[in-house]
């Protein structure tokens, strides 16, 4: 005997694991982590004081 489905039900199941993959992709394509965010944003304050540093008045 075959066990009852609630197709909505797998319907909603289905479309969350799709969803689910597609983030996790989009995370591994274009995702940073919060300490590679902070680590650019620090070495560009650098770069830009290094630069201003050397501005004649």
């Amino acid at each position: 005997m075959a066990e009852i489905v609630n197709l909505r039900a797998a319907r909603k199941a289905k479309e969350r694991s799709q969803a689910r993959a597609k983030g996790d992709e989009n995370a591994a394509k274009f995702g940073r982590t919060k300490a590679e965010k902070d680590l650019e944003k620090a070495r560009a304050e650098k770069a830009k004081r290094d630069l201003d540093g050397h501005a004649r008045e």
